[in-house]
């Protein structure tokens, strides 16, 4: 992963953005879904890789910005 990726994940009761490399997080959210909408346009602004975190604490899915930059291969 790149510094500066942003990860969303669960923290105590909030749904959390913290970019890479950093300590604190940018923003939280009450739900997974305002917090992984947030995320994902602080990775498009930023042009890096959004890694959305399941509540276990485990990767349930990654997404690059911009697509163009996206090791992968396949379509989808």
């Amino acid at each position: 992963m790149a510094e500066g990726d942003i990860h969303t994940s669960k923290q105590g009761d909030r749904w959390v953005n913290k970019a890479e490399g950093n300590q604190r997080a940018s923003n939280s959210a009450p739900t997974k879904a305002e917090a992984q909408a947030a995320g994902r346009e602080m990775a498009i602004d930023r042009g890096v890789e959004h890694v959305i975190h399941n509540q276990d604490g485990r990767i349930g899915e990654r997404n690059t910005y911009p697509r163009s930059r996206d090791p992968k291969n396949s379509k989808g």
